[in-house]
């Protein structure tokens, strides 16, 4: 079975390195510096980010991956000053879409932004599919506390209909408000409340919310082209659109549609890394099989059975290819 992979992560050490230079330095308690040194170990393996030759290529032909979509594994120039922000993220891009030019049959890419500056990120979009070749974009998280649906992001979302190229939200660390109220507690450790609010389940709420604000904002009555796409099982969020639907009426809305419709048409789900056959099954049944693309969450989850687990699934014959290989060829015209 051909196998293409969408939510696949990679970064430069030229990137890590111009990012270094504008992180915000704080003072950590020997605790909380635990807690970051962990974090750091277990959450950044950057060899296997970095380098494609000897890591990258042996996995996809161990696991009969035919492409990876590639993003940077964590927002570039977040921290920069909208200036260098920009400068940041185009090295960035190119650097990726060098790394891309040494097997064109085997990688696509998608953009990083300098959301400091959502018109230069507008205009580097553009750059990104019309020069560089990429296929789509990927927006991490929040940005320093605001949400992409507050109306300074509007250019780069008018940019993405344009292209007619998919927005990716993937999750970011949370606001540390959040991290403290819903996540940290006397009664377990400050690794376990860590990993709680992050990849556990922290992060996926954040990002999930995110679209389903996007939603609620007007974007697809105002783009209906527009397309997005969530990792990890849409972040949860297609388990909850009955109910969303049933109480956010039109009427309550004024959206033109309920909200089902929109995720349901406009947003493509991924596993990202989460094999789950009882997820695979609920969730085909809850969104459109159409809507669903497989994604490996690479280098950060790695289970041993990737090609077996469409293969092995009790679904019809030409389901399985359209979440294997067909779904991505057609929303990232490959």
């Amino acid at each position: 079975m051909k196998l293409i992979t969408i939510e696949e992560h990679y970064t430069n050490q030229k990137v890590v390195d111009a990012n270094a230079k504008y992180a915000p330095k704080r003072q950590l308690t020997p605790e909380q510096q635990k807690v970051a040194d962990f974090l750091r170990t277990k959450m950044y393996p950057g060899a296997e980010l970095m380098d494609i030759e000897k890591y990258r290529i042996p996995h996809m032909n161990q696991h009969g991956i035919a492409m990876q979509i590639l993003s940077y594994t964590s927002p570039v120039g977040d921290y920069v000053p909208a200036d260098a922000a920009v400068d940041i993220c185009k090295m960035a891009n190119d650097l990726m879409a060098e790394d891309i030019a040494k097997y064109p049959d085997r990688f696509r890419g998608m953009a990083t932004l300098p959301m400091a500056n959502p018109e230069a990120a507008a205009d580097e979009l553009d750059r990104c599919v019309n020069q560089l070749g990429f296929v789509g974009v990927l927006l991490a998280g929040q940005y320093q506390g605001h949400w992409m649906d507050e109306p300074q992001f509007l250019p780069i979302f008018d940019k993405a209909a344009a292209l007619d190229i998919p927005v990716y939200f993937h999750p970011a660390l949370i606001n540390p408000i959040i991290q403290k109220y819903y996540y940290d507690s006397p009664s377990y450790s400050p690794i376990v409340a860590a990993e709680l609010g992050s990849a556990a389940i922290g992060w996926h709420y954040d990002v999930g919310l995110q679209v389903i604000r996007m939603i609620l904002s007007g974007i697809f009555d105002k783009y209906p082209n527009l397309k997005f796409v969530a990792g990890h099982w849409g972040d949860d969020m297609p388990a909850y659109l009955d109910r969303m639907a049933h109480i956010l009426t039109t009427e309550e809305t004024g959206l033109q549609r309920n909200i089902r419709d929109y995720y349901t048409s406009n947003v493509w789900i991924t596993p990202s890394g989460i094999m789950s056959a009882t997820s695979l099954y609920a969730f085909v049944k809850l969104m459109r099989p159409d809507h669903i693309i497989y994604s490996e969450d690479y280098p950060y989850i790695q289970p041993t059975n990737f090609e077996m687990f469409l293969a092995d699934a009790n679904l019809p014959e030409d389901v399985k290819e359209m979440i294997a290989h067909e779904n991505a060829e057609k929303l990232y015209k490959l």
